[in-house]
């Protein structure tokens, strides 16, 4: 009786697994084999040096880390470009004062994606996120470098499941 239970078992945890497709723990189920992504232009009226780089090495990344996809320099079936449309520092709160209690640094990337294998899911559209650091602190050093990787990698993260998770 217990290898009979074992058997059925096995036999519906298989199904569950492989018969309604292949199952992504990511949310992420593609056709695509490769991907690219193309240099972003840093089109910011605040432009910081390198922003684009970081920005194209973290995407490309998140996705290598996260799918089974074959980075290519080009003809790819999935094809990542854009340009780095916002980058801003602003107040968010005052002190009674009348200065900056609190500073967001905002970055914002216009990303069009294209699915080779299915045009229907091409996509483009402006992502942001932004970080909050204290008005009395100056955007540099290890301050700067945590803003900005807080800010890529959830940008990534949203642009990743707007193209391949669709969430």
């Amino acid at each position: 009786m217990k290898k009979h239970l074992l058997y059925v078992s096995i036999l519906t945890f298989s199904f569950l697994l492989f018969g309604c497709g292949i199952y992504s723990f990511t949310g992420i189920e593609t056709n695509a084999k490769t991907y690219q992504v193309n240099y972003f232009e840093n089109n910011a009226l605040l432009v910081e040096p390198g922003l684009e780089r970081d920005f194209k090495l973290a995407l490309e990344d998140l996705i290598q880390n996260q799918t089974n996809l074959n980075l290519v320099p080009s003809n790819a079936d999935l094809v990542y470009e854009g340009e780095i449309s916002d980058y801003r520092i602003s107040p968010t709160t005052a002190t009674s004062q009348n200065t900056a209690a609190q500073n967001r640094l905002t970055i914002s990337v216009k990303v069009r994606f294209y699915n080779r294998l299915k045009e229907e899911e091409d996509l483009e559209q402006t992502f942001s996120f932004f970080y909050d650091f204290p008005g009395s602190a100056q955007l540099v050093g290890a301050q700067k470098t945590t803003a900005h990787e807080e800010i890529l990698e959830r940008l990534t993260q949203d642009i990743v499941n707007a193209t391949l998770a669709r969430w």
